[in-house]
Formats: C-alpha cells, structure tokens, sequence
C-alpha cells in the first residue's frame, strides 16, 4: 500500500505539471490536441470534444501536444511523405503543391491543398509505416498552419503556456511545505523513532523496521534517541537487544551485535526521525516561501558540481526518489508530503533549465524568436535538443548509479 501511495503522490506530481500547461493553452486559445500522463502506447484513452485524454504505458512523465510547435516547412513535408512516395509515386503532384506553398510561406494555399492529398493518400495502400509517415505529415501541415499554431502565436502567450507547467509544481510545493509547516514541520532535533534501517546491518537482521519507537536497550529505559545512541555506543560490539514499539505492540528484538562505523563508535544501522514543530499561518508562509527558494539555491549549486563525487552523490533517480518517498510516508504523511514538495520544486528547476527539450529551452527559444521577428526551422530544434538530451541523459546515468550504487553503513 505504501508503493502505491508513492507511485501516485509522484504521477500526481506530472498530472499536475502538465494540467498547467493544459489550462493555459486553452485559456489562450491554443487549443491542445492531446493530454498524457506516461507515455504510449496508450493503456486508456479516451476523446472529448477533440482533445485525446490518456494514459500511457511508460510511466515517466507525461505531455500535452499542442499544436504546431514549429513552423511547417516544405523539406518536412518531403521527408515525412518519402516513404509513401516510394510505394505510390501518383502522389508526388499533391505533395509538391504542398511543399510548394510551404515554401512560399503561403500557409492559407498549403490549408487548402491539404484535403486533395488527404483524398489521394485514402485511395491508395501502403504500408503501416509509410502510412504513420504520411499521417504524422498531414497532422503537421494542418496544426502548423491553423490559426491556434503554438508558433504563430506572441510572445507572451507561448511563454506563459511554456512556463506554467513548472510554476504549477512551485505553486504545489509551496501548498505542500505550507500544510506541513502549519501542522507540524520536521526539526532537526533527533528522536527515538526510527527513520531508516540500513541493509545489511545488525539492526536490519534484527527485524527493526522504519517507524519503530525505540523505548529500551537491553532492558534499561531508552525514550531519548541521545539515551539510545549512548547505550547502543557503549557495548563495544557486543550482541544487545533493543524494545520498540510498533503499531500499539512492544516488541524485543535480537540479541544482535553492533558494529564499529567509520567514525570509531559502535553503531546498530539505523537513522533516527526528527521531531516536529507546527507554526501560524503567516509564518508557514514565509518559511514555506524560504524552503522553496533554499530548494532552488541548492539544486543549483547541485548541478554546477556534478562533476564533483560529493556533490554528484546527493542526486537521485526514480528509484532512490521512490525508496526516500517509502521511507518518509512510514515515519508520518508530513515527512511524506515535505519530500513530494522537494521532489515538484525539483521538477519544476529542472524543467526550467534553458535547453531543449525542457521547459526551460522553449522559453529560451520564444524569446529568441522574438528578438529576430521569426520562427525557427524544425531542424534548429532538433540539433540543438541533442544537446540537451545528452546532459539530461548524463544527469540520468550519475541520479540511477546512484540509486543502484548503494553506499556504506554508517
């Protein structure tokens, strides 16, 4: 139950995200074709007033396709339509009227040359690729010259619909670390709750689990995690046993040794939880305000030394993210909800990095296009998105050795 509850706090997250970008499409005029949350093939899908809502069966993000997001061009529609051209030459006459308008920037004469080559690609077979081709080719001429086209559109409009997919996961966070903070905010100080259980380590062989309040050692009152961390140092590796309650039950577990950590002192394997302090509203506010902007300083500071190991160990990938989110939800749902509000600021910064694909680089790219009164072409785009795909992927490479790296004991 616990996996569930994380895997839909996390998919909330990108529903959420990309419903920014859905609402202010349509408040804009930019009327979305399609709404996702994973990618396809698609699991359930269903259309409403010309708009395809579903879910996808790759459940890593999600997209909102709105309509021509580059300019249409004539070397595209050439490209798309080669295959379906090799199988049935008879439709080179209505493509090049097309790719002949393209050309000339005459987008009203491409629109009204596009129903004659839709007709001619009915009336002919091909094959499933020349047809997906062909398709994906008639959809881009008809997004790309319609008047809600994404990239026809001001400035200020492809900005705002760009943009209020992060701002939405900044506005959640902001909930988020705001309901904690009112109702009861980790501290720093330690308690005699079990946060984590490491693998491998006595106190994981011994059944302690994440949530335990650890009571006794050895059968002597232990209710301070300072009393426990002073009885637990002082057996200098001898087995002990440790009293916990779990679930309303006091349980005892072991005898187990402890182990000697890096540090010198005598530890059993686990971390403890901190306790909480709730504040007014005003004040949830403000703090909730500092959290975020302490999130966005810090992810910063993360990416600039990711080439750094101290650095370059603190990020995670789906995996850690999930486990740190298990881990949080058992010691109390605001121990949860504050990691979900780390993990929608975290969203919302990496998508605001200015390069292709992200937010952050079609922001960039609008602005450029304002400045030099012209859309770019497609192929711009594409090259300068493998940049971008190539730092997204090495980011992807260090968050999962990580997740999978493991570390040692403390």
């Amino acid at each position: 139950m616990i996996w569930l509850v994380v895997v839909v706090g996390l998919m909330l997250l990108v529903f959420l995200h990309e419903l920014g970008h859905f609402s202010v499409a349509l408040v804009v005029g930019m009327r979305p074709r399609s709404f996702y949350i994973g990618f396809p093939p698609a699991v359930v899908r269903v259309r409403r007033k010309g708009i395809e809502y579903g879910i996808g069966a790759i459940p890593l993000g999600g997209f909102v396709r709105i309509p021509g997001m580059h300019r249409p061009a004539g070397a595209d529609v050439a490209a798309f339509m080669s295959p379906a051209l090799r199988e049935e030459p008879g439709l080179a006459p209505a493509v090049q009227r097309v790719r002949r308008a393209l050309e000339a920037e005459d987008f009203a004469a491409a629109r009204e040359a596009l129903p004659e080559l839709r007709d001619e690609l009915d009336g002919v077979r091909l094959s499933r690729r020349a047809r997906r081709s062909a398709n994906r080719a008639l959809r881009e001429v008809d997004e790309g010259t319609g008047e809600d086209a994404y990239w026809r559109q001001v400035t200020w409009k492809r900005v705002a619909v760009i943009a209020a997919g992060p701002l939405m996961n900044i506005l959640v966070a902001f909930v988020l670390f705001f309901a904690v903070l009112a109702t009861g905010a980790p501290t720093g100080n330690p308690t005699a709750t079990v946060a984590e259980v490491r693998a491998g380590t006595p106190a994981a062989h011994a059944g302690l689990q994440a949530g335990d309040r650890v009571v006794a050692v050895d059968g002597r009152s232990a209710r301070t995690f300072d009393a426990v961390s002073s009885r637990v140092r002082a057996s200098h590796g001898r087995p002990i046993t440790v009293t916990v309650v779990r679930a309303g039950r006091r349980l005892t577990l072991g005898p187990r040794r402890t182990i000697r950590a890096a540090a010198g002192y005598y530890i059993w394997g686990f971390s403890p939880g901190v306790e909480s302090v709730s504040h007014p509203a005003g004040a949830s506010a403000g703090l909730a305000a500092r959290e975020c902007w302490n999130v966005l300083s810090g992810t910063v500071t993360a990416f600039g030394g990711l080439f750094h190991a101290r650095e370059r160990a603190q990020v995670s990938g789906p995996v850690g993210i999930v486990r740190q989110s298990a881990v949080a939800l058992r010691l109390g749902v605001n121990y949860y909800l504050d990691i979900l509000g780390l993990i929608s600021m975290s969203l919302a910064i990496l998508n605001l990095l200015p390069l292709l694909p992200l937010d952050g680089g079609h922001i960039l790219f609008s602005l450029v296009e304002a400045v030099r009164r012209r859309a770019l072409a497609r192929e711009v785009y594409e090259r300068v998105s493998v940049l971008g795909l190539m730092l997204i992927g090495l980011i992807w490479i260090i968050a999962l050795s990580n997740d999978f790296g493991g570390s040692a004991p403390r």
